[in-house]
């Protein structure tokens, strides 16, 4: 991948796993950034001329025990996810704003997901312009355990000034009173039954795509919101150290790809990986391969962690480039990586970019964070601690 620009973003560089493009109203193109931890909430880049990015906006957090980690966007709506550093703080939940102005934000309504045992939301999906799928905590919602305090909401934002709860799904077992016995715990890297990415897609409403952790990769029936309805669930952790993050369907070849999550520094929890799942029988996802990756050894001690993290995942909207060959990820201090997926079982890695350690990081390395693509081939990348943007131009 060839650099096209990098942008320090005033300074905070410290960016989540919420990443999107509006084409406004005036043909410009803004990429709006979700932050990792305060003291920013969102910022929003002029990305119209991918070499020469320019700040738009930053707003700033309430308070400093709370971040903005994920956002989505369609059309002028921005939702935001707001969670907080302990259980029973606030706010905690979602904020909507009208971003026909990328310059001024106009909030115009809250969903409260506060309680007693609950953090707010940590990640979010929209991109029909209808419901929110999140993974959150509720008032109601009291986990066995401290670490499953994330099931899987959907919020009808049909009325944005008025978001109300339309379902949701939990892993059974995991929420007091439930009849099921509570799930084994990892042996070794206990991160939680709970959900992470939500993906829900127009060609296939009746989906959901739910990475839950512990708890593997979820396919959910969700035609019936109010009910839910567990299709297939894949457990493979353990053996594996655990953290199942996103669950992209390539639908025109009954595929999923999975990724896990790296979450201990110097590559403890290796492997982290990138999975192909074949799924033609949809209730019987079959793992086929993993997208090669460079040996821990020549990555482990470069600072921070190293393994797979967050995809490009294909959001069915105007600006965002879509494939069902070629991935995109993120790996941490192993930066952005493409991966050829024409022979599902053998998949080639076809370009890659490892931008130097950002001045200022506590890591000593780079940690790529998130990635996002648009239809002119170019990559959008941000680093977790301190780089901010990078822009690269994907070469196929």
């Amino acid at each position: 991948m060839r650099l096209l620009a990098r942008h320090g973003l005033g300074g905070f560089g410290n960016c989540g796993e919420g990443l999107a493009i509006q084409l406004t109203r005036g043909r410009r193109r803004v990429l709006w950034i979700a932050h990792e931890s305060a003291p920013k909430n969102v910022t929003a880049v002029d990305v119209t001329d991918p070499r020469k990015p320019a700040l738009i906006v930053q707003m700033d957090l309430p308070h400093d025990r709370m971040r903005s980690n994920s956002l989505d966007l369609v059309g002028d709506l921005l939702v935001v996810a707001y969670q907080t550093q302990a259980p029973g703080l606030q706010p905690a939940g979602f904020e909507i704003f009208d971003v026909a102005d990328p310059a001024r934000p106009r909030p115009i309504a809250f969903f409260d997901a506060s309680g007693p045992a609950s953090r707010g939301v940590h990640h979010l999906w929209f991109v029909d312009g209808a419901y929110v799928h999140m993974s959150a905590g509720a008032a109601d919602f009291v986990p066995r355990n401290p670490r499953d305090d994330q099931c899987y909401r959907i919020v009808d934002v049909r009325r944005p000034t008025r978001p109300v709860e339309a379902g949701r799904w939990w892993l059974p077992g995991t929420r007091q009173g439930d009849a099921e016995p509570p799930p084994p715990r990892h042996p070794r890297f206990d991160s939680g039954f709970r959900a992470h990415n939500t993906n829900v897609y127009p060609r296939r409403p009746d989906r959901a795509y739910v990475g839950y952790l512990d708890g593997g990769a979820v396919i959910l029936d969700i035609a019936d919101m109010a009910r839910p309805r567990l299709v297939a669930r894949w457990d493979y952790q353990p053996p594996f150290p655990g953290f199942c993050h996103t669950v992209l369907p390539l639908f025109e070849r009954g595929l999923l790809v999975v990724s896990d999550e790296s979450v201990r520094d110097a590559a403890v929890d290796w492997p982290k990986l990138v999975w192909i799942l074949d799924v033609r029988e949809e209730g019987k996802p079959v793992p086929i391969a993993t997208c090669p990756l460079p040996p821990p050894a020549a990555f482990a001690k470069r600072g921070g962690r190293f393994g797979a993290h967050n995809l490009h995942e294909n959001r069915p909207a105007p600006g965002a480039w879509s494939s069902e060959t070629v991935i995109v990820g993120t790996f941490f201090n192993g930066g952005v990586r493409a991966f050829d997926l024409a022979n599902p079982f053998r998949p080639q890695e076809i370009a890659w970019a490892v931008p130097p350690a950002p001045r200022g990081s506590p890591a000593k390395a780079i940690q790529l964070n998130d990635v996002f693509v648009d239809e002119r081939g170019v990559v959008y990348t941000v680093d977790r601690l301190a780089g901010g943007l990078y822009v690269y131009e994907l070469r196929l």
